[in-house]
């Protein structure tokens, strides 16, 4: 009879420790990323992460042309998006946005197993050019740097002529019309149209910029097949805000954006990059 008993008590604690279905703590370390969205807030789940999630305001805003000088609220062009399809193991996102004055845009964003992959397409259904020049999708890294404002930027990278660069080694400014952070704009980029925040005059040499784990074990980066600017930004958070460069009247463009999650191997990380657009260096 005690033996029948000790048997039952081992086999509940192991029902116990198992975890539900679908419960991220039961995941496999070589399990693929899993993402969701809502409110504007794109999550990437997975247990390698430090924190577990990595947020991202997806999207923060659509902006005009002439927006350095001049006052945001100006610039930013009013824009809600509705996610139309998820499937169960969240591995896959369609959203949907509408962009004044009727600007359509859809979003297929897909997790794999070390990244997430944006297809984005922009379509100006109406009879006049829309000045919709570039985008801000704001990534936050407080929890997987593990820093706070004041320090986090010294985890954080772009790539110069100089090679890897991290931030707190560029070549920083403070003067602008809004104070804090930092702007990096990629060769071609017209300076009048960027974020009104200090622009450094170290120029990106490529379309990455990324950060190092709390463990430095990870690196997680952002790329985009057009780029306005490399932002390292005043909420614990980095962009890469990606171009439009407007939309004539029945004008559709197309673009490609990453997410990366990888191990902390700078060089495998501009190999995945440059596999991923050729076009780019």
């Amino acid at each position: 009879m005690l033996d029948r008993l000790v048997l039952t008590f081992v086999l509940l604690l192991g029902l116990a420790a198992t975890p539900a279905a679908g419960d991220d703590a039961g995941d496999d370390a070589d399990a693929p990323l899993r993402i969701s969205w809502d409110k504007n807030m794109l999550q990437i789940r997975s247990p390698r992460i430090g924190g577990g999630t990595i947020e991202t305001n997806y999207l923060e805003a659509f902006c005009r042309t002439g927006s350095t000088h001049r006052n945001w609220r100006e610039t930013v062009i009013p824009h809600k998006t509705v996610k139309v399809d998820a499937d169960v193991d969240g591995r896959s996102l369609r959203l949907e946005t509408t962009v004044e004055p009727g600007v359509k845009v859809t979003h297929d964003i897909r997790a794999g197993l070390d990244d997430v992959d944006f297809r984005v397409v922009l379509t100006n259904p109406t009879d006049k050019a829309v000045d919709i020049d570039w985008v801000q999708p704001c990534m936050r890294v407080d929890r997987f740097t593990g820093l706070g404002q004041q320090e986090y930027y010294r985890k954080c990278f772009i790539f110069t002529k100089e090679g890897l660069t991290w931030l707190d080694k560029s070549r920083r400014t403070t003067e602008a019309l809004y104070r804090g952070g930092q702007v990096y704009v990629p060769a071609g980029v017209n300076h009048l149209d960027v974020n009104p925040r200090p622009l450094s005059p170290d120029v990106p040499v490529n379309a990455l910029i990324g950060c190092v784990s709390a463990d430095d074990k990870l690196l997680l980066a952002m790329a985009w097949d057009h780029t306005q600017e490399l932002f390292q930004g005043v909420i614990v958070c980095i962009h890469n805000d990606f171009r439009v460069g407007g939309l004539e009247p029945g004008e559709t463009k197309k673009l490609h954006g990453k997410i990366y999650v990888l191990d902390n191997d700078p060089d495998a990380l501009l190999a995945r990059y440059r596999k991923d657009f050729k076009s780019k260096k």
